[in-house]
């Protein structure tokens, strides 16, 4: 990662059930973004787009990671504060909300910013890990220990969210982070639509083994 060029690439499916597609993304030189709109609420798609287009204006280089934390964060923020105003102007958009995973390559270190049940992989050697938290009700169960991963990949309100983007909260709580890159590390931004499927596969990955 500590070279100039950057092999990246997007996609978008629409899946088998709903109606519109509520995934926005953004991939740049050095800003890369996934922001998932909540389902069922009015403007999701409107929710995510507006906070990618926000943030598609930090995709510059970074004097260090300590400015593009800060400007990562702020930028998200001002994201949220966009979204209570399209509420404002529009009303029957009130309720819209979206998740953001974000990052911004500086060198070889990615400064993390998300809010939400997207996520970010890290994929080193054949290792897959996941860097971001889900701010998810299920999540708190399994950090409390009240129950395992494997249960909450399969629990009823597994898409229950505690934190989002949107007019629901003034003052959001968005995660930040520094975390250190290896030459052939590949990075992957999701939206729950997919961590989904790599969840379930590598637990199937794991129960093959254990037998």
């Amino acid at each position: 990662m500590a070279s100039d060029q950057v092999l990246s690439a997007a996609s978008s499916h629409i899946g088998k059930i709903r109606a519109s597609n509520q995934d926005s993304g953004s991939v740049g030189r050095n800003l890369f973004v996934v922001a998932d709109g909540m389902g069922g609420h009015a403007g999701g798609d409107v929710a995510s787009a507006l906070a990618v287009q926000h943030l598609f204006g930090l995709d510059r280089t970074y004097d260090s990671v300590e400015d593009a934390r800060e400007v990562l964060f702020r930028g998200v923020l001002d994201a949220g504060a966009d979204l209570t105003r399209a509420v404002e102007e529009h009303p029957e958009l009130t309720g819209m909300g979206t998740t953001v995973s974000a990052m911004i390559r500086v060198k070889s270190q990615m400064v993390i910013a998300h809010i939400g049940d997207s996520r970010i992989y890290r994929l080193r050697e054949g290792v897959l890990e996941q860097i971001t938290a889900d701010h998810t009700f299920v999540q708190r169960l399994v950090d409390s220990g009240r129950i395992t991963a494997e249960e909450a990949a399969v629990h009823p309100r597994r898409s229950v969210l505690m934190r989002v983007l949107g007019d629901v909260d003034a003052d959001p709580e968005v995660d930040t982070h520094i975390v250190d890159t290896l030459p052939g590390d590949r990075w992957l931004l999701c939206s729950d639509g997919l961590s989904g499927y790599v969840v379930r596969a590598r637990h199937c990955r794991n129960s093959s083994h254990r037998r």
